[in-house]
């Protein structure tokens, strides 16, 4: 291994520790901050240094690497604070301590307001015409004070304006400098960090979000409906309403607000300001904070419980897409079989094409199943015979269930399984950067039935070819924040791929630049070497790619599968540093490492605490005796095909009551989408999940997941399809539509929140939701 670098932060450490609770030590946390520090990837601390962490998953070592992240850049922060502070003199240790122990950025930029600087505003201005004197007066409440008296003194004082003009004025009234006596004051409450801590506390407690349609816009902003006067606690608000709301919002179609009780909140700022004891000054003060809450505080307090607010949701919607895009990039894979696929159309012919195990393109064409269904039947069942195909892979976008009727008419042999694939995202695969380059000679319609072919021949390899965004099983992932969300995805991907491991001899230089240690650039050299020099037949041979050092291969060399290698380890998922160990289990043994792998009886006699030492403990001889029982396992499920109802092709077949076979193609927040064979997604609702309460769908189902469902209600006007997973399920029923309205500070439950004794919910609001996301 490379030489350490410096040692982490040990506050942070320590903070990250706390932060953690029991389940973490202040040691795991450390050897995990040292490991990242080193250039470790997340993948091989999880899975090869489980006794220097303590096993902690990917979850914990993910979460401690983004809050060291975090904390940095709060240090990063806090040096530039103090940096201006003292470039302007106005560093003091009060202050300096202040900053020091500021442990949130909310509550470092609090301590910074009062002397960040600001442009001209109505205290400045104020301050210029020397009032300043009368705001401290009237600040102290000094009983004793005649403050008519003092403001009556201004009345008719010269002051020059600091606006580039520099015109001489006069204070013409009292009132005039009574008025900028308290924009003085309005703005030194702004800036007090107790005050705007006292109306944080108020807005996390009673907030309300609202949404209003802007007049005039009613017609247009129809799909916006359900938000048209819309109400209720934002603590309540599930994240895909309010990203709803901030769509509308965004579309110039609605006017989204986050309120709190303006008399709750001035009662708040009184106690803190005023001490009743000068009536004057009383008066004033009084006149002030309402002035700072309505110009100041609350426009402030509304403006960080928004960007709060989405950023809770942004959290909430990427991890639901997060979650979908492990489901589908871990979906059982076909495996190597001979693929026909199809990518349907109907009125300009299916686009037909052939691949072999390995996933090469051999041939292409077009059928005519509608005008020329002999012609059709003819030419598939020759390719079927000449290329030994295995299996048949039919896209589900339009005519796709036409398609696959024409193909199981067509009587082949039972061991052919006919599998209808979903392609989303196969579009923008076939127009993109790495398809262009893979089938330079191809257009897009062979690209993108090739696309659905290897989809169902191993959907991870052929899905981390495109921008996760486009796998179409998000909630509102163009709104949320794209680095946020890229950071998460990217995450998921490396995961999914380092926990399946990678053929190193066949996978593509996109599904490499995925593997633990590498990226596009080496990823692209392995390629190259492989095209130049042929196959590689040890894993050592890694050290001879251009640009790959003994770090890379470190990192990447446990994930990379080389199977029929010289070294029978080659094709697991045991380290190379741990190869002289098994060797010497062997040895112990009387045997070769062969010899472990084939026999059972042979590994149960190895006694695992006799190879034991300081660098390698329990936790990593367990996972070398598992891989050794089952080298290189693919942990995906075994594949199971599926087929839709026959004679249910379109939304007009269907019937309220119907029990549907269906495969789950979305999960969110209020519920989840299914295929069933229709070319329209059908929502089961959250409330329609199960007959017991249900929380988090994703608890229920995942993406991929084979269900029955019952249709309970079609709009055929709107395309939208309700369906049931209850055991007796309502049909027809009209529950949860928009309520009636109220008005905008007005609260209201959500309809979400209702228990789930509730019936079918009916066609609008999370249907709404979701017709913003859904693009297949």
């Amino acid at each position: 291994m490379a030489e350490p670098t410096a040692l982490p932060n040990a506050d942070h450490v320590l903070r990250i520790a706390q932060e953690l609770g029991s389940t973490v030590k202040v040691h795991q946390v450390a050897t995990t901050a040292q490991l990242l520090k080193d250039g470790a990837t997340v993948p091989f601390i999880a899975r090869y240094r489980k006794e220097m962490t303590g096993e902690l998953d990917e979850v914990q070592i993910m979460t401690i690497r983004d809050r060291l992240e975090q904390l940095a850049a709060l240090d990063e922060r806090r040096a530039s604070i103090l940096a201006s502070l003292k470039e302007r003199n106005l560093l003091t240790p009060a202050l300096d301590n202040q900053i020091a122990l500021a442990e949130t950025l909310v509550r470092l930029e609090d301590i910074y307001l009062p002397f960040r600087p600001k442009k001209r505003t109505r205290a400045t201005i104020a301050k210029e015409k020397g009032l300043e004197p009368l705001s401290e007066q009237i600040w102290a409440q000094d009983p004793a004070i005649d403050l008519a008296a003092v403001a009556a003194a201004y009345v008719g004082r010269e002051y020059t304006a600091d606006d580039g003009k520099n015109v001489v004025s006069k204070i013409a009234t009292a009132e005039e400098a009574f008025a900028g006596a308290r924009d003085i004051l309005a703005e030194r409450v702004s800036d007090d960090a107790a005050a705007r801590e006292k109306l944080r506390t108020i807005y996390r407690d009673s907030a309300v979000v609202s949404s209003k349609i802007i007049s005039g816009k009613e017609v247009e902003a129809a799909k916006f409906k359900d938000y048209f006067e819309w109400s209720e606690p934002l603590v309540k608000c599930p994240s895909h309403r309010l990203l709803a709301m901030r769509r509308g919002e965004k579309e110039l179609f609605l006017m989204m607000r986050i309120t709190v009780d303006e008399t709750l909140s001035l009662a708040e700022l009184e106690r803190l300001v005023i001490k009743n004891t000068s009536p004057a000054a009383t008066t004033q003060l009084r006149l002030m904070l309402t002035d700072a809450l309505k110009r100041l505080l609350a426009p402030a307090m509304e403006t960080e419980f928004r960007l709060d607010s989405k950023k809770k949701a942004d959290a909430d919607a990427i991890k639901v897409f997060a979650d979908n895009v492990r489901e589908l990039l871990l979906a059982a894979p076909l495996g190597q079989r001979a693929v026909l696929a199809l990518d349907p159309g109907f009125r300009t012919g299916c686009k037909t094409v052939i691949l072999d195990r390995q996933g090469k393109l051999l041939h292409n064409d077009v059928v005519y199943p509608d005008r020329h269904e002999t012609e059709a039947a003819e030419k598939i069942k020759g390719f079927i015979d000449f290329f030994k195909i295995e299996a048949i892979a039919i896209g589900n976008g339009t005519a796709g269930r036409e398609t696959e009727a024409f193909i199981r008419g067509l009587k082949l042999p039972a061991a052919i399984s006919v599998v209808m694939v979903n392609e989303s995202g196969a579009s923008i695969y076939s127009a993109s950067e790495v398809a262009r380059e893979e089938f330079p000679d191809h257009d897009l319609t062979v690209r993108g039935a090739v696309s659905i072919g290897r989809r169902l021949m191993d959907p991870l390899a052929e899905l981390v070819k495109l921008d996760p965004k486009s796998i179409g099983v998000g909630q509102y992932q163009h709104d949320v924040d794209q680095n946020a969300l890229k950071r998460s995805l990217d995450d998921t991907v490396v995961s999914c791929v380092n926990g399946v491991g990678v053929e190193l001899n066949t996978a593509s230089k996109q599904l490499l630049a995925q593997v633990s240690g590498l990226n596009s650039r080496s990823a692209a050299a392995i390629v190259a070497r492989r095209n130049d020099k042929g196959a590689f037949k040890t894993r050592a041979d890694l050290l001879e790619v251009s640009g790959l050092g003994p770090k890379a291969y470190e990192q990447a060399a446990g994930f990379l599968r080389i199977h029929d290698a010289a070294h029978p380890l080659d094709a697991s998922a045991v380290h190379p540093e741990r190869y002289a160990l098994v060797e010497k289990m062997a040895a112990d043994l009387g045997c070769t490492v062969p010899d472990l792998l084939r026999d059972e009886k042979l590994r149960k006699k190895i006694n695992l605490s006799n190879y034991v030492t300081e660098t390698v403990g329990l936790p990593t001889l367990t996972d070398i005796q598992a891989e050794l029982a089952k080298p290189g396992r693919d942990p995906r499920e075994k594949f199971e095909a599926f087929s839709f109802q026959e004679g249910v092709n379109k939304p007009e077949d269907l019937k309220p009551g119907m029990k549907l076979p269906g495969i789950v193609t979305n999960v969110t927040a209020f519920g989840a989408f299914v295929d069933i064979g229709v070319h329209q997604d059908g929502l089961v609702h959250v409330s329609q999940l199960a007959d017991s309460f249900v929380k988090d769908p994703s608890a229920v189902v995942k993406p991929g997941q084979k269900v029955s469902v019952t249709v309970t209600e079609i709009d055929l006007t709107r395309g939208r399809i309700a369906l049931s997973m209850r055991s007796a399920p309502q049909l027809g029923a009209k529950s949860g539509q928009t309520a009636p309205r109220t008005s905008p500070g007005q609260a209201r439950p959500a309809p979400a929140a209702a228990p789930a004794a509730r019936p079918q919910q009916s066609l609008g609001n999370d249907w709404f939701a979701a017709a913003l996301n859904k693009k297949r």
